[in-house]
């Protein structure tokens, strides 16, 4: 049996902003005969916070400082229960049916005055300061949104590994099933003044999604070669009502997603891999049926992945890993606000190529190091991206200019010394330059609303020290995240927020 339990408060990054989070954990595995178990597992988890959903102005953030937040109103209300239940049967051989049973239930009340750096609910004037960089009151705006959210989630999902062997040939067959429910209740609460927490109801929306799959792999072992065909299958309904008009509609859509994967083993120390597979990643409930209840016909993201690479550990203190890869998106699904403000449901063809590294290296004397590289030159779009209703294009958008968030560039490295109770290490973080936007806008507009506009790159360092004291069973530590105190931008889609500055922990971990 394992129990733990969390409890993490203090203040955020910026101005009005804090957090308290508890965190209860449960799990034991119950052995219920020779071969068969289950495993259970609980969580529950509340946060309490003040925090805001929208970033700064470019003008905020020039004249008022990249740690400026008014809106010392907003609250974030959380609670989140979690079950689960793994039966695992061993029939010999190495043959195992799973099975796995899940729910989960989340609420959040989140009030706030804002929802973005163009929001215009306090007035037109108070958006006018923002855009100004000048100061804002946010007690004298009578006006505060609650925007309630339930969640409700669950399904069951069996599996089956079965090893075979047969003329001369053998493998295992790997399969499963998965029914999958969602329910999401979703209201909008206006107050009529800044610390309300009741008001006018204008948003109660009920939205549902059933989802149906089912997969099929084989691994053939050839010696040196393994072959892995697989198939799989989504089936998904969509449901959407308006509770406050009676308003509602239904869809659904279905996906065979085939793919093909083949190992090749010249040694004991190098693996050689390829992969060829179809991908697919649904809609959400809003995007499908809108608020009248009429089907928008968006369809899904569909693409055709490609991936070549291998893994090898040419001594025991080295490991390696290289992949190159190509996606190719039939269509790419852009919602609004993760592309430039409040940009409208939007789709179009897509592709990204590139390739990813990671590697480690640990002497017996102390030195050791690690890296990752994720390097990505061809992010592109394939043609002009268009708004789902209406087919308008959406503005900048054309062929051969690069997706918006799509850093080319991103590593992770670091060195450290272990010997003896001591493990001290430098790590740096490397993130590079992005655009927010279809158009590859680079330099934002000075006072405008800052969720267009070049993100550069940036650059942290971080540092650890633990020290292990084994005649107490215990390890003192120290880490420090973003060494050097810097400022950098980490996203504007709700206009600019950034990363956290210097953070310095200490403490000690006791084993009994």
């Amino acid at each position: 049996m394992l129990l733990d339990y969390t409890r993490k408060q203090g203040a955020g990054a910026r101005d009005n902003v804090s957090a308290a989070l508890n965190d209860l954990n449960w799990k034991s595995v119950h052995a219920l005969t020779p071969d068969q178990s289950i495993t259970l597992r609980a969580n529950y988890f509340t946060e309490s916070s003040m925090v805001t959903y929208s970033g700064l102005t470019e003008a905020e953030y020039r004249l008022l400082g990249p740690r400026y937040n008014p809106f010392r109103n907003d609250r974030f209300d959380a609670r989140r229960l979690g079950l689960s239940a793994t039966h695992e049967i061993d029939l010999g051989k190495g043959r195992q049916v799973t099975t796995n049973v899940y729910y989960s239930y989340f609420s959040r009340d989140w009030w706030r005055q804002a929802s973005s750096s163009s929001d215009s609910q306090c007035g037109r004037g108070f958006l006018e300061q923002r855009l100004a960089g000048l100061p804002v009151n946010v007690d004298a705006c009578a006006s505060i949104q609650g925007r309630l959210r339930d969640y409700e989630v669950m399904g069951v999902e069996p599996r089956l590994r079965l090893p075979y062997s047969f003329a001369g040939i053998s493998g295992e067959w790997q399969g499963g099933l998965r029914a999958h429910f969602e329910k999401q209740v979703r209201k909008q609460v206006n107050g009529n003044s800044p610390t309300a927490r009741s008001g006018i109801l204008v948003e109660d929306n009920l939205r549902r999604t059933q989802a149906y799959s089912g997969f099929l792999l084989n691994s053939i072992d050839l010696g040196r070669w393994t072959l892995v065909p697989a198939i799989r299958y989504e089936y998904i309904a969509f449901d959407r009502r308006d509770q406050l008009t009676g308003r509602g509609g239904s869809d659904w859509l279905d996906r065979w997603l085939p793919g093909l994967g083949l190992l090749y083993r010249p040694s004991s120390t190098l693996t050689l891999f390829a992969d060829v597979h179809r991908g697919f990643a649904p809609p959400r409930v809003e995007d499908v049926i809108n608020g009248i209840g009429t089907a928008t016909e968006v369809g899904p993201e569909d693409s055709t992945n490609f991936e070549l690479g291998f893994r090898a550990r040419p001594s025991t203190a080295l490991r390696l890993e290289f992949a190159l890869f190509r996606s190719y998106f039939q269509r790419m699904i852009a919602v609004g606000s993760v592309a430039g403000g409040n940009l409208p449901l939007s789709e179009g063809r897509a592709a990204t190529a590139g390739m990813e590294f990671s590697g480690s290296w640990k002497s017996a004397q102390g030195p050791y190091g690690r890296a990752t590289l994720t390097w990505i030159p061809i992010a592109e779009q394939r043609d002009v991206f268009r708004q789902v209703l209406g087919g308008t294009p959406v503005p900048g958008s054309a062929a051969g200019r690069r997706l918006p968030y799509s850093p080319a560039m991103q590593s992770t490295a670091a060195i450290g010394y272990a010997r003896g109770g001591l493990d001290l290490q430098l790590e740096a973080v490397y993130v590079g330059s992005q655009f927010s936007d279809f158009g590859e806008t680079r330099r934002a507009a000075a006072f405008g609303n800052a969720q267009i506009g070049q993100i550069p790159s940036y650059l942290i360092w971080n540092a650890s020290l633990n020290y292990e004291v084994k005649a107490t069973r215990s390890t003192l530590f120290v880490t420090v995240k973003n060494l050097a105190d810097r400022t950098f931008i980490v996203d504007r889609t709700r206009g600019i927020l950034v990363g956290i500055p210097r953070l310095i922990q200490a403490g000690v971990v006791q084993r009994f």
